[in-house]
């Protein structure tokens, strides 16, 4: 008996070769569009297919406040930094391939609780399954942050990691475009608003091409065919990154080289050495500022109870905290008394559209 997976597999191919075998030009570019949709849909299907029969590979549980990945090549040093972040216990040694797993550890950091995965390392063609690489890109759909940790002295691993991600939709400190899709019964495709860039007959038949043949579509930003398929197809993941140069103290020029990586890969980078412990406390404030997270501190009215911690996003308003905490108080909440950075003096009263800062500290008012 023919396997659904065979088939699909079988058309992939089939797919892929007429779309490597046509030209690329002007007369055939709706063509290759079409075609585009067609093989994110069956590659979708497929992914689908085989979790149904062998499971989703590793499987992480999301706890604490945020999730760090830890991104790198064999031998860059990943265990020995997850070890020092978050007292963890992973295997180190000077040759490739000691992580087989994904190893979980909790930094705590400004009352953050961040968990840490120690991805086992990548190699080139991990997208296409080598060493076990596509459960592992798998697992990294699933962070807040990705933390590459790079060797200073093979910087070139850099750019063969973002060769990796962009194969399977991971895009990497980019803004995602804002696209609306309302799927309904009948009425065709209708572009209410395109600012993609894209000819509407190009979207339209991508849309189909994916399975979409009934919807009111609004593309509010600049997106490109293959972004756009990626993101209809449910295969594109949007997330912020940092890079840890790795190995600093073997260059008396690590500053030179961190800032020069910075600027030629447009990356927040910082120099560090997992095994001597340098500038591991800049890395945890780096990944706390990467996440765009804040802490901020609940203090009943009567003061009598020591502040709790709660962590929000950047940007978070005062009713954002109350519907974090429970989402009836928001119901109830009247105003609210705030001192910390975002106060104008100290216990100034507010509203719940007021926009909190890291270290404020929040005593709700409700209505009486």
């Amino acid at each position: 008996m023919v396997e659904k997976s065979d088939f699909l597999e079988d058309k992939l191919e089939e797919l892929s070769e007429e779309y490597a075998k046509t030209k690329h030009n002007k007369a055939t570019n709706l063509h290759l569009g079409i075609l585009r949709a067609k093989i994110a849909r069956i590659k979708k299907e497929i992914v689908v297919s085989k979790k149904r029969m062998h499971g989703t590979g590793f499987f992480i549980k999301k706890t604490g406040d945020a999730t760090v990945a830890l991104v790198g090549f064999p031998s860059a040093g990943k265990s020995s930094l997850i070890n020092i972040l978050a007292n963890t216990r992973s295997k180190t040694a000077q040759y490739a391939f000691t992580t087989t797993a994904i190893i979980p550890g909790t930094l705590v950091y400004k009352e953050a609780h961040i968990q840490i995965f120690d991805m086992p390392g990548l190699i080139e063609g991990a997208h296409l399954g080598l060493g076990g690489g596509r459960a592992v890109m798998a697992g990294l759909m699933s962070a807040d942050l990705l933390l590459f940790v790079i060797d200073i002295n093979i910087q070139k691993q850099f750019e063969q990691l973002m060769i990796e991600l962009e194969a399977i939709g991971i895009k990497v400190n980019k803004k995602k475009p804002s696209i609306q899709i309302n799927e309904r019964p009948t009425g065709g495709i209708e572009i209410e608003v395109n600012k993609s860039g894209l000819p509407e007959e190009n979207i339209t038949i991508i849309l189909q091409g994916l399975g979409i043949h009934n919807a009111k579509v609004s593309l509010w930003d600049k997106a490109g065919e293959d972004e756009l398929i990626s993101i209809i197809s449910g295969k594109a993941k949007y997330v912020n990154a940092i890079v840890a140069l790795n190995k600093s103290d073997t260059r008396k020029d690590y500053q030179k080289a961190a800032a020069e990586f910075s600027k030629k890969y447009s990356i927040r980078t910082l120099p560090i050495s997992a095994t001597q412990k340098m500038n591991i406390d800049q890395l945890k404030e780096e990944i706390y500022a990467g996440l765009g997270i804040i802490t901020v501190y609940l203090k009943p009215k009567d003061g009598k109870e020591d502040r709790m911690p709660m962590i929000l996003q950047k940007g978070a308003t005062v009713g954002d905290a109350a519907r974090k905490l429970h989402t009836e108080i928001v119901d109830e909440l009247k105003s609210a008394q705030i001192y910390g950075k975002s106060a104008k003096f100290t216990n100034q009263k507010v509203g719940i559209t007021h926009i909190l800062e890291e270290g404020d500290t929040i005593t709700f008012i409700k209505n009486k």
